[in-house]
């Protein structure tokens, strides 16, 4: 634990956190925009809509899932261009996340910047794949609660949060264990890793609870020191410390387990 809280004190540590936190900002709405876009407009269904929203509130308690609910795409070309700037951006996460993980393992030769746009890519349409698969898990729960429950909507709310938590923390932990061992430009034992992506998808789970206790005070004074920047800073502030966690579980894994490395 010592040397892991050492890691985390250090200056490179966040510096990788919050250029990855950064790109986590500048990629969110397009995510999401894609996301709404993609269950309303195409799938044309609602209660996959509604379990977007749903994550939001989970995630990023207070308003920012109502922000987005009052201001969704307003056109077709808007979403086109969500896309491509998704997948400029999203890109961006996973350039200083191989860096950080390169380090962590004692890797020296960092990826070309095309192999890297390449695995990044692929690694977007991965996680993504999960996001959405959780998406959709969650609207048939919704839909089979509402059948089931009926008028009882505050029951039905209840256990809709609870089977999302059940869908999307495993998923969360599979796309944290694809990041573990395919981002480093190395050879990684796919065992050394799971251990980690599940104890680091539990502590973020966690994190959440945290973030409730904390939310009220922390609320008003985001909303008096940055006014309409408020949501923007919440992200970034909560990818920050997700990013610090998932760079700790990394150093962890790389301490403790020490291959031959590949340069």
């Amino acid at each position: 634990m010592g040397p892991t809280l050492h890691y985390l004190s250090e200056t490179e540590a966040h510096v990788y956190a919050l250029a990855i936190s950064a790109s986590v900002l500048l990629s969110f709405y397009p995510f999401v925009t894609v996301m709404i876009s993609f269950c309303k407009n195409i799938l044309r269904w609602p209660a996959a809509v509604e379990a977007i929203y749903l994550a939001l509130n989970d995630y990023f308690p207070g308003g920012l899932g109502d922000f987005i609910r009052r201001n969704p795409p307003k056109h077709p070309v808007a979403q086109w261009t969500s896309l491509l700037l998704l997948l400029f951006t999203a890109n961006g996460v996973f350039e200083p996340l191989e860096v950080a993980l390169n380090r962590a393992w004692g890797v020296a030769k960092n990826r070309s910047y095309v192999k890297n746009q390449l695995v990044a890519l692929g690694m977007i349409f991965a996680c993504g794949s999960l996001v959405l698969l959780s998406l959709m898990l969650t609207g048939l729960n919704a839909q089979w609660l509402s059948d089931w429950t009926g008028a009882h909507a505050v029951l039905a709310a209840w256990l809709n949060l609870l089977l999302f938590k059940i869908a999307a923390l495993p998923l969360s932990i599979l796309a944290l264990f694809l990041v573990y061992w395919l981002l480093p430009n190395r050879k990684v034992d796919p065992v050394r890793v799971a251990p980690v992506a599940l104890v680091v998808g539990v502590i973020l789970e966690l994190l959440k609870y945290v973030n409730l206790i904390v939310w009220p005070p922390l609320a008003g004074k985001l909303e008096r020191e940055y006014n309409i920047f408020q949501h923007s800073v919440t992200i970034l502030l909560w990818s920050f410390v997700a990013s610090l966690i998932i760079l700790a579980g990394a150093e962890w894994t790389a301490r403790h387990d020490k291959p031959d490395p590949l340069s």
